[in-house]
């Protein structure tokens, strides 16, 4: 899968050059602090669409509605979570589903 460039940040990692991007306005159970803040990666280097990762934070979204202060997620967190995923077995050039990786270790998502 790749990411629209409109909204979405480029980041290089080993050599590679990746798209990621959050989700400006937070859904339901995002504004309410319910579940966490999540972004998408793609491959940007490729000439046909591969494998998106997903990345759940343990973060709040900025735009809560219930005014919890959030973290911003910076480059660094993203080229963190992309080698992780790819030492877990993503790989962005092929074909299939998203791959979820999820650094919200300890939260419990509320109904």
């Amino acid at each position: 899968m790749t990411l629209n460039k409109k909204g979405s940040r480029r980041i290089i990692v080993d050599g590679i050059a990746y798209r990621w991007r959050i989700r400006r306005k937070p859904s339901y159970t995002q504004g309410l602090c319910w579940t966490p803040l999540v972004y998408a990666v793609g491959i940007t280097d490729s000439d046909r669409p591969g494998r998106a990762l997903v990345v759940t934070t343990g973060l709040p979204h900025p735009g809560n509605w219930v005014g919890v202060e959030a973290e911003p997620v910076r480059p660094a967190h993203v080229a963190a979570a992309i080698k992780e995923a790819r030492a877990q077995g993503w790989d962005p050039s092929a074909p299939g589903s998203p791959f979820l990786f999820s650094q919200a270790a300890g939260i419990v998502p509320m109904p």
